[in-house]
C-alpha cells in the first residue's frame, strides 16, 4: 500500500468521523428566549404571568463585559422564568418561556 493510499483512507475516516460527530439540527422554538452566547444574567425586568409587548426589554445578559438587552419577539405572556439574577448560563440555555 502506497503512502498516498494510506493518506486517502485516513482522510476518509476523518470525514466519516466528523459526519458522525456533527451537531444535530434542532428546530428553533419561537416561544423560548435563549442565551445567544455564554454569560451572566444581569437583570430580569419581568415576572411570571406578566404581559409584554413586542420589542420590550425583558432580560439583560452580560457577555464579555457588555450588557445585551433581550427583547420580546412578539406580544406575549411570560410562562416561566428559568434563571435568576447573577446566574451563569451556557449558550442556547432557555432563559424564559413565552405563551
Amino acid at each position: 500500500m502506497s503512502k498516498s493510499e494510506t493518506t486517502d483512507k485516513t482522510q476518509k475516516k476523518e470525514q466519516i468521523q466528523r459526519y458522525i460527530m456533527r451537531k444535530v439540527f434542532t428546530a428553533v422554538n419561537a416561544n423560548h428566549i435563549t442565551a445567544f452566547m455564554p454569560g451572566t444574567v444581569g437583570r430580569i425586568f419581568v415576572k411570571k404571568g406578566d404581559k409584554v409587548k413586542k420589542g420590550e426589554t425583558i432580560i439583560i445578559l452580560e457577555c464579555m463585559k457588555m450588557d445585551n438587552e433581550l427583547q420580546a419577539p412578539f406580544d406575549a405572556k411570560i410562562k416561566s422564568i428559568n434563571v435568576k439574577t447573577g446566574e451563569n448560563v451556557v449558550k442556547d440555555a432557555v432563559l424564559m418561556e413565552l405563551e
